[in-house]
């Protein structure tokens, strides 16, 4: 069993193109995890995530904040509680336009803990 904080793991700056974002691998591999990874991802205000997309899912929990996610061609307002799926293939983006941070846990399948998410 692993029981921390989540800020005992190192917030890691995204090699894509973003501004404002850090993320914690706060679930992985590393710890035995053989079926999902998850993050914790902050987006400071005007930040934004990598606008791409990819063969796998994402399952989004929204834990703080308000901002903006890009599916299906358009822009969503999301809040504190909302829940995100991201299809395969769905090009997608997170943005932060307001004046707070936005905190988000995001699981994605292993395979795609070794690539970018």
């Amino acid at each position: 069993m692993k029981l921390i904080h989540h800020t005992q793991v190192p917030a890691e700056v995204p090699q894509e193109e973003a501004r404002g974002v850090t993320v914690r691998w706060v679930i992985g591999q590393q710890d035995g995890a053989l079926n999902f990874a998850m993050r914790v991802f902050e987006v400071e205000p005007n930040g934004y995530t990598p606008r791409h997309q990819h063969p796998w899912e994402h399952e989004v929990f929204i834990l703080e904040g308000h901002g903006q996610v890009l599916g299906e061609g358009k822009w969503h307002d999301f809040g504190p509680g909302d829940v995100i799926y991201i299809p395969p293939q769905e090009e997608h983006q997170f943005r932060n336009p307001s004046d707070w941070s936005i905190k988000f846990l995001c699981l994605v399948p292993a395979p795609a803990y070794c690539g970018a998410g």
